[in-house]
This record gives C-alpha cells, structure tokens and sequence, in this order.
C-alpha cells in the first residue's frame, strides 16, 4: 500500500479542518460577533463594575464575566460576583455568587440575502456564596435552562436576539421560580463604537410580579483585543429590582 507523504497528510488535515469549521460556523452575518451577544460564539474576559440604588440602599457589583469557546459549536460562559451594600444597616461586602453557563449551537443558517440566524440553548448553574445574612446575594442557589436565537444583518450588523429562560431553586431557603423574557438589540456604529439595548421581562410565580429591568450599553473597540462600554440601567414598575443603576466595563477579547 503507498502511503502519502507526511506533507501531504498534514496539508490534507487542515483542509478536513477548515472544512468542517466552515459548516459548524460559517462565515456572513455573525463574521463581527461582538461580546454583549450573550449568543455570540467569542472568547472574552470582561471586569465589570455596577451600581444599584433602590429606596436609599445602595449595592455594588464587581465582577468577572467572560467566555470560551470550548468548540465551535460550545461555549462556556463564567461569572464570578463580589458585592458590597449597606441594605441591612451596615456597609457589608462579601462575594456573592458563581455563574456557570454552558451554551450549544443548535443550528445555523441564512434566512436571506442579508440575514442569518442562529438558535441556541443551555443551561445557568447559579450558586451563592452563603452571604445572604449581609444582603449579598440570596439564599437559593438555582438552574435556569434556557432557548434563544440570534438574528444578524450581514450589511449593517444589527443583531436581535430573543430568548425565554426558566430559572427554579434546588437548594436554600428561598423559593425561586421564575420565567423571564428578553430581548437584546446590538448595533455597531461609527469607527469601533457599538450600542445595545437588553429588555428582561421575567415573571416571578412565587410573587405574581413581574421585576422589569432594561440595561442600555455604549462600547467602543479600542482595539482588536480591548473594549470599553458604560452601562445604564433602570428597573421598570412597582415590583422593580431596583431603582436606577449604571456600569462600567472592560473587555479583554483572545
């Protein structure tokens, strides 16, 4: 039997690789993906900072949120919280919770000329830290399976991603129970600029109440690899979250 030269093997590997890259993300609509795509299949490592106010209390959240494409059709999401807040009389600080979120890709195509779409699911594992006692964090550590799709324009880059996540306590005192809906809308503009407007419309069963929040990101790409973006945020009704809040981040992308 001839064998192929060692070459020739390996020139060959390469092209099956690329090959099967092509199929399970081909190139178009999602090229440009960016970051605040929670569907968007990068690598990234963000340190961010938030701000909560609600009915005089206040709360801070500094956090790591990044992603790793374990293959290209798998992505894990990480977050891990640290806060401080003085809604119990006394200022506190603690970390508060660890995020764990394994997404797959499901399916990939374009629907037209200049749209494409992806659809995903996964899963969030959400563990707190023990830290309730001080107002950091619940006690309830929760999964929350979700579905989503991406919709992105191949010439202007607009993204628009719906997703509908269940999130349900398996351990703690407190009984979590909660269906949520989003709506996620990312558009880049200018040189290295990007907007995104995030809308949660999650109903809690336990409560009946319905604590709307909606986030609005400016970012600029400083360069391939480091971003920056500012977040504003407010909770919408009489069962909010909180009141108002804001944000900073920066984002390291490999």
């Amino acid at each position: 039997m001839t064998r192929l030269p060692a070459g020739c093997i390996h020139t060959i590997c390469r092209a099956l690789l690329a090959g099967l890259m092509f199929v399970l993300c081909p190139a178009g609509a999602f090229s440009q993906e960016n970051a605040s795509n929670p569907l968007a299949a990068v690598n990234n490592t963000d340190l961010r900072w938030q701000y909560f106010s609600d009915d005089g209390s206040n709360a801070h959240d500094l956090f790591i949120d990044g992603a790793y494409m374990l293959m290209p059709t798998l992505k894990l999401k990480y977050e891990l919280h640290y806060g401080f807040t003085d809604v119990t009389g006394t200022n506190e600080r603690d970390f508060e919770k660890i995020v764990i979120k394994p997404i797959l890709f499901v399916y990939q195509a374009k629907v037209s000329d200049v749209w494409g779409m992806k659809v995903a699911v996964g899963l969030d594992w959400i563990n707190y830290l023990g830290n309730h006692a001080k107002g950091i964090g619940v006690d309830a550590d929760q999964l929350g399976p979700f579905a989503g799709l991406a919709f992105a324009n191949a010439q202007t880059g607009l993204a628009i991603i719906p997703l509908v996540q269940h999130f349900t306590s398996y351990n703690g005192s407190v009984d979590v129970n909660q269906t949520a809906f989003r709506i996620i809308g990312l558009q880049p503009f200018g040189q290295g600029y990007w907007a995104k407007i995030d809308a949660k419309f999650p109903y809690d069963w336990e409560n009946d109440a319905w604590p709307i929040t909606a986030e609005a990101q400016l970012g600029y790409n400083i360069s391939q690899g480091l971003a920056i973006y500012a977040d504003g945020l407010v909770g919408i009704g009489k069962d909010r979250p909180y009141d108002i809040g804001a944000g900073l981040g920066i984002r390291f992308k490999y």
